[in-house]
C-alpha cells in the first residue's frame, strides 16, 4: 500500500498543468502579413503559441494570466475578435460626442485592410470623412459621432485601435 501511494504520488507530480486555450473570432485577417503581425504580437510573452486561420486565432498559453496578456498583446497591435475568455473582454470607455478623432494602434497593412477599416469607419452615423492609408498606424475621423459606435463599428470588421 505504501509503494502505491508513493508511486500515485510521484506520478500526479510529474503531470503538466493543463493549457489555457483561447480563441479570438471575428479577427480581421485578410492576408500573409495580418497573419504575421497576429502572430508577432504575442510573439515576446513567455510560454504562449498564436495560430491564426481565417478569421479565427488560437492562442494557447500555460497560464491564464500569459494567454490575457496575448490577447492584449494582439489588440494593441490592432486586431480585435470576440473571445471565448468572456473575462479577457476589455471594460467599455466612456462614451463621448466627438467631432474628430484620431484613431492610433491600427493594423492596415494592404488596401484590404484599409477598404475594411474605411467600410467599417463610414458605417458609424455622424461621420463624414476618414483619411485612411495603407500602412498608417492611425487615421483621422471628422463629423460629429460615437467614441463608443466608432470602436464598435471597428471591433465588428475584426480591428481594434484608440480613440484619442
Amino acid at each position: 500500500m505504501k509503494k502505491l501511494a508513493i508511486l500515485l504520488s510521484l506520478s500526479l507530480s510529474t503531470l503538466a498543468p493543463a493549457a489555457t486555450t483561447v480563441t479570438l473570432e471575428g479577427v480581421h485577417n485578410c492576408c500573409r502579413s495580418c497573419a504575421n503581425g497576429i502572430v508577432k504580437a504575442a510573439a515576446g510573452i513567455k510560454d504562449v503559441e498564436v495560430t491564426a486561420e481565417g478569421s479565427t486565432v488560437t492562442i494557447t498559453a500555460k497560464t491564464k494570466t500569459s494567454a490575457k496578456k496575448a490577447v492584449e498583446a494582439i489588440m494593441e497591435a490592432g486586431y480585435f475578435g470576440k473571445s471565448s475568455e468572456e473575462s479577457f473582454a476589455s471594460a467599455p470607455k466612456a462614451d463621448k460626442t466627438l467631432k474628430e478623432a484620431t484613431v492610433t494602434g491600427v493594423h492596415l497593412c494592404c488596401q484590404k485592410c484599409v477598404d475594411a477599416m474605411s467600410k467599417a469607419v463610414k458605417a458609424v452615423s455622424g461621420v463624414q470623412e476618414a483619411e485612411i492609408a495603407n500602412k498608417a498606424t492611425s487615421f483621422t475621423v471628422k463629423g460629429e459621432f460615437s467614441s463608443q459606435a466608432l470602436l464598435a463599428a471597428m471591433n465588428q470588421a475584426g480591428f481594434h485601435g484608440t480613440i484619442k
